[in-house]
């Protein structure tokens, strides 16, 4: 049986209920970090009622945040979450800058962690197991780990994390569903998976044929009412709604996210700021889309909305 506690069993409920919220971090025109619309964005996302708030992580572009913007932006998760939902703060690097971070985020008042991959070299399942022992011995808050690009648990290495203690769960980006089938088999019972592809959507109907309904929703950073219906026709088996919203909106925004690296973020702000949201643009090295794409992205935001009703 996987570690628990109250944060824990909470986590595990909101994963249940809604889709998981990874808001975008609020930047000024001049490219500073601008709290009161970061807090004012919030309230709008929380208002829709999401199973968990991850703030500054990829979404939030966690890697453009120095240590100082990085306090206030989880402080005031916190403190717009007010309990409401567990709030899951991202942290990064390599182990000794993520012990940093984790405890910036244990005194702001964060109900767990997701420890990003880390900076630039691949590494042996040893130093990835021994990476989280290490964050895992500065902290005593949930840690989940996420595999995406160069780090890859192995079934053997899950079995290994999940002695941790404090290491609850594991998010997926690679999107093989054969190696996560024999990771989610080799975890204890009770522990944590979810869905962390780019727009994971399109592929949560296969995620959940391997028992990992949950998923974040980069959609629901910019458009809440689209998420929510998605989510709700699939968790009722509604399968002329799922296949109708993949087919005209998610499938198409996957495919203009596709054309230029870092849209995976850009994209979903620009998406924000096409609907009054208060986000602001991207920080270097991610670039705001132009024109055309720009013009394509509010047509199938357009579509989107119709196609929900909103």
């Amino acid at each position: 049986m996987a570690f628990m506690n109250e944060n824990v069993v909470r986590l595990r409920d909101g994963m249940a209920r809604g889709v998981l919220s990874f808001p975008l971090t609020s930047f000024g025109a001049h490219g500073g970090l601008d709290i009161a619309a970061y807090r004012a964005y919030l309230e709008r996302q929380l208002a829709t009622d999401p199973g968990a708030v991850f703030p500054a992580c990829g979404t939030g572009e966690f890697a453009a945040l120095d240590e100082d913007e990085y306090r206030e932006v989880i402080t005031a998760a916190v403190d717009v979450a007010a309990g409401r939902l567990p709030v899951v703060a991202g942290i990064g690097y390599g182990w000794a800058q993520a012990r940093r971070f984790a405890r910036i985020a244990e005194a702001a008042g964060a109900d767990a962690l997701l420890v990003l991959p880390h900076y630039l070299s691949r590494a042996p399942q040893d130093g990835l197991v021994e990476q989280l022992r290490r964050i895992a011995d500065a902290t005593p808050l949930p840690l989940i780990a996420y595999q995406r690009d160069h780090v890859a648990f192995t079934p053997e290495s899950v079995r290994r994390i999940a002695e941790i203690p404090t290491v609850v769960g594991l998010k997926d980006g690679h999107s093989d569903l054969d190696r996560l089938q024999r990771l989610t088999l080799a975890a204890p019972e009770g522990f944590l998976f979810f869905n962390g592809a780019a727009t994971a959507e399109i592929q949560a109907r296969a995620y959940a044929t391997v028992g990992v309904p949950a998923y974040s929703s980069a959609v629901h950073a910019f458009a809440p009412e689209i998420a929510g219906a998605f989510f709700r026709a699939l968790k009722a088996g509604d399968e002329a709604t799922t296949e109708r919203l993949l087919r005209d909106f998610y499938v198409p925004f996957v495919e203009l996210r596709d054309t230029t690296p870092g849209y995976a973020v850009s994209l979903v702000k620009a998406a924000a700021r096409l609907r009054g949201l208060p986000v602001g643009p991207v920080r270097a090295p991610l670039t705001d889309p132009g024109p055309a794409h720009l013009a394509e992205l509010e047509r199938l935001l357009t579509r989107g909305l119709d196609l929900v009703g909103a």
